[in-house]
């Protein structure tokens, strides 16, 4: 609870206080009134001064309005306790929607996370840490291991492994060596580079990306607070309304004008819409807590509301659909056994910190005997070469076995082919790959059951493993070897393509999903391993990455809906009823007291029934 809304419950807490001792105390008249005055004044001032200030602004009709005239009307009729109350319903509503949509984003700061400090410009034969801004198209920088690439360019001398899953969301960590081109926001994983700038930094890749979210959040898709759109119409009806049966009776039949006035003034209180001001925002916030008993965070009622008409459902892949950790996926020997294969891969690769290499020694899971290693010699880009056993063996890609005249076969499984010959002979190969998770394609089918009617994957993947992915799961579209400002793209044109009442859903979990995440009518992100950035700009976090929570999510939706809708008929149908009867002059206060709080009391009871929530899994 934020400390706005602390002192909201704290108004609330001293009006209720203050209410029960005006009734209490043995006053009268202009007492028993200034002891009334109070306790409103400390729930209702704000509303009362919102009221007058959109007044002043041309701005009159609205829900504040409705509610100072309300509670006004209570007072002059002499219903002093009913006009604190009133108020103080009013009060614990706006505190449930404040909590319900209250965490505010704070993507750019989190993504921040990304822009690097320095750039090492070399001047005068020395390494001088620099702003990125400072740095011109054509300068030369050097980038040491661990450090962040600075600037979009091009590698002059060294080669090296670069990160670049928190840009593209590639599975693998790239090979790099003189000619090739680096992007900026991405990881120098070990050897020394000396590179050519070729963007200045306000151009580069990452400055382009905290660009993306700041300007996609601009145009974020949110649903309309259903109160104020209803008191656009409800309020100025109801108010004129009032003002005609006050006016019109006496003038026109010659009745008592006091009498009149005073049934128009009940006809204000049992107006004042309480049971939709509490009960709707009550039912999105009983639906956002049944869903974090599921394990799904949503950010605000409106999320909530916007996801029920969920039809179209766009991932990113890795660490979202796939495990983003990598394994060895299978084992295909030709002329050795599988456990001699793993244990010369992981033996010859056990100097390496690459992600294959690593996969390769967990894959062995025995402690590597160093002393039976020879000579190691690292090919860039294409494997290495070492002495196991006295035995040349050779670990390494498709451009290794040829340069060493091997003959090598392709595998049929989707991922990292790491090919392995020993003394000039094909040994085999091993396969290492980001595995699906275990409920990715439940996910998918349980989505096509909530009426999800296209299921999408972007990824900056190669084609053949994107592909491979959709297959797998079963999905209906898949984007390939994509960029940040390429998934922007494709979710842009999947916006333009779908009605204004159908939402997109995108969901993601790196901190170059976050543009996206931002511009999707609704963004989902995997909370437990996802980034910072992602969550912050996220309208949904799955806090335990599970992709099968997002039709949970759907389900949570569509049942808060229906309680907000049975709510709204329920509320403006007994409403309606009392009006009538109140302009007729047969409902006195104890009517419109049902009508306002009565009324509350059943659709907040309707509304708590969206806390329940019953899923499979």
């Amino acid at each position: 609870m934020t400390k706005r809304q602390k002192k909201m419950l704290a108004r609330i807490l001293v009006s209720a206080v203050l209410l029960v001792v005006a009734k209490l105390l043995p006053l009268s008249g202009a007492f028993q009134l200034m002891a009334f005055l109070v306790p409103y004044a400390v729930i209702g001032w704000d509303i009362v001064w919102k009221a007058l200030r959109n007044i002043a602004h041309g701005q009159v009709f609205d829900e504040n309005f409705l509610m100072t005239i309300a509670t006004v009307g209570a007072f002059c009729t002499g219903e002093f306790p009913e006009a604190v109350v009133v108020m103080l319903f009013y009060q614990v509503g706006e505190l449930f929607q404040g909590y319900a949509v209250g965490r505010s984003r704070e993507s750019i700061a989190s993504l921040m996370d990304i822009r690097p400090d320095y750039a090492n410009i070399e001047r005068e034969g020395k390494l001088e840490q620099v702003d990125p801004d400072e740095v011109a198209v054509g300068d030369h920088i050097v980038i040491k291991a661990g450090e962040k690439i600075p600037l979009d360019g091009v590698i002059l001398e060294g080669s090296s492994t670069v990160n670049t899953a928190a840009l593209t969301g590639e599975s693998l960590p790239r090979d790099v060596e003189p000619g090739d081109d680096v992007i900026s926001g991405c990881i120098n994983q070990s050897g020394l580079l000396r590179v050519q700038v070729t963007k200045e930094f306000g151009e580069s890749t990452v400055s382009k990306i905290l660009d993306l979210v700041e300007n996609s959040s601009s145009k974020k898709a949110k649903a309309e607070n259903f109160i104020t759109k209803f008191a656009r119409y409800y309020t100025p009806a109801v108010v004129i309304a009032a003002v005609l049966l006050a006016v019109l009776p006496p003038l026109l039949s010659g009745g008592q004008w006091g009498e009149w006035i005073q049934r128009a003034l009940i006809f204000l209180v049992i107006s004042c819409p309480c049971a939709l001001v509490i009960s709707v925002p009550l039912s999105f916030f009983g639906g956002i807590g049944g869903a974090s008993k599921s394990g799904i965070l949503v950010k605000g009622g409106n999320y909530l509301e916007s996801l029920a008409d969920t039809s179209l459902v766009v991932f990113d892949k890795t660490g979202t659909l796939t495990k983003g950790v990598f394994n060895v996926t299978a084992v295909h020997p030709d002329s050795i056994s599988e456990a001699q294969l793993i244990e010369l891969a992981a033996l010859a690769e056990s100097y390496s910190d690459h992600p294959i290499s690593r996969s390769l020694k967990e894959a062995y899971a025995s402690e590597i005997d160093t002393s039976r290693l020879g000579e190691v010699e690292e090919l860039s880009g294409r494997g290495l070469r070492a002495e196991v056993d006295g035995r040349s063996v050779c670990v390494g890609n498709d451009k290794l076995m040829e340069e060493i005249g091997v003959k090598w076969h392709p595998c049929h499984r989707i991922g990292t082919t790491v090919h392995v010959a020993v003394d000039g002979t094909y040994a085999g190969h091993i396969v290492i790959s980001d595995e699906v998770k275990p409920d990715a394609k439940e996910a998918i089918r349980a989505l096509k059951q909530q009426g999800v009617r296209k299921t999408v994957m972007l990824t900056g993947d190669a084609k053949a493993v994107g592909e491979g992915v959709a297959q797998e799961l079963g999905l209906d579209q898949v984007y390939t070897e994509l960029l940040p400002a390429d998934k922007v793209e494709r979710v842009e044109e999947l916006l333009r393509n779908k009605s204004e009442k159908e939402t997109l859903v995108f969901v993601g979990d790196g901190i170059n999903d976050a543009p996206v995440l931002s511009r999707a009518d609704i963004g989902i992100a995997m909370g437990a391993m996802g980034s910072d950035a992602a969550i912050e700009a996220a309208d949904i976090v799955l806090m335990d990455d599970r992709p099968s929570k997002i039709a949970v999510a759907i389900q949570i939706a569509k049942k808060t809906r229906r309680i907000v809708r049975q709510n709204i008929i329920f509320a403006l149908a007994v409403k309606a009823l009392v009006l009538v009867l109140g302009a007729l002059g047969v409902a006195t206060m104890w009517e419109a007291v049902f009508a306002d709080v009565g009324v509350s009391v059943i659709a907040i009871l309707n509304a708590m029934r969206a806390l329940k929530v019953q899923h499979n899994g």
